[in-house]
């Protein structure tokens, strides 16, 4: 039997990521490095005081044109927080997020079947409280479009109590986004200029 035909929704978020990413790759290619890390230095304070004391915070290890997070990693390392990163044991496994027990120290994390770094299969397996997500797109009210593979959305469905936070750029934001029953919403999202609230 043939594959069911990829519906009108899933043409239109081929081309919005196609958009997104180019508008992203060009604007963080006019920002010098040392200051990218700087846009994204700290949790703005209404989004640290959601992050309850000593919690297991998610974040994921910046790939490509992402926000950048690893200076969120150690501000929430020096705070009493417990810093969790994604690990794949796969391509096709399911994604865990596993402590990363030194953000200062990147030598301990190994390069995973996506090419991102991780922690190893050692590393303490847990449930974040609060997961900081990347994104292609963003809207104001918190819709988020991801990379395409599920990942995140397959994840917070299984752990609906978990807090998600997107990180990005402020030209990821977009007016609408088509939306699926298994898409989920943010309940912020930080950009370097503004921190939106979203409907969850």
């Amino acid at each position: 039997m043939d594959p069911s035909p990829p519906t009108r929704s899933a043409h239109e978020k081929a081309e919005l990521r196609r958009h997104f990413r180019e508008q992203r790759r060009d604007h963080v290619a006019t920002l010098p490095q040392s200051m990218r890390a700087l846009l994204f230095l700290r949790p703005p304070v209404p989004v640290a005081g959601a992050i309850p004391e000593a919690a297991v915070v998610g974040l994921y290890y910046p790939h490509a044109n992402e926000a950048p997070t690893l200076s969120y990693a150690r501000w929430l390392h020096e705070n009493g927080r417990r810093v969790a990163l994604p690990r794949f044991g796969d391509r096709d496994g399911p994604m865990a997020f596993h402590i990363w027990a030194d953000p200062f120290d990147e030598t301990t994390l190994e390069t995973g079947p996506f090419g991102v770094l991780q922690p190893g299969a050692e590393s303490l397996e847990v449930v974040p409280e609060v997961l900081f997500m990347p994104l292609i797109a963003f809207t104001a009210d918190g819709a988020r479009l991801g990379q395409g593979g599920g990942h995140y959305d397959r994840w917070l469905a299984a752990h609906p109590a978990t807090l998600p936070i997107g990180l990005a750029w402020d030209v990821q934001l977009a007016e609408t986004l088509p939306h699926e029953p298994h898409d989920r919403t943010l309940a912020m999202v930080v950009t370097p200029t503004r921190l939106y609230e979203g409907s969850r």
